[in-house]
């Protein structure tokens, strides 16, 4: 089953802090997952924090066609969780 993401924000660098339909929230640091044509133009932090969540393909977006699996996302939230605000 695909985790559904409900938020997504930024908050600094390369961080994005994500929830999900089950409650899960946590802050991925995406600075080491930048690499390849795709994601190269995310390098540079201002077109990194043009991302947007798209509920119809449930992951976040970027305006230069880059995005990230939301299993991806999930697994990596999972890592990184944090408290409930």
């Amino acid at each position: 089953m695909t985790p559904q993401l409900e938020f997504a924000e930024y908050v600094r660098d390369y961080t994005i802090r994500l929830r999900f339909a089950d409650g899960l929230e946590g802050d991925i640091d995406l600075s080491d997952e930048l690499w390849g044509e795709v994601f190269q133009p995310l390098k540079d932090t201002r077109v990194f924090q043009s991302f947007q969540l798209n509920k119809e393909l449930n992951t976040i977006v970027w305006p230069t066609g880059a995005d990230l699996a939301p299993e991806f996302l999930y697994d990596q939230a999972a890592a990184r969780r944090v408290a409930p605000q």
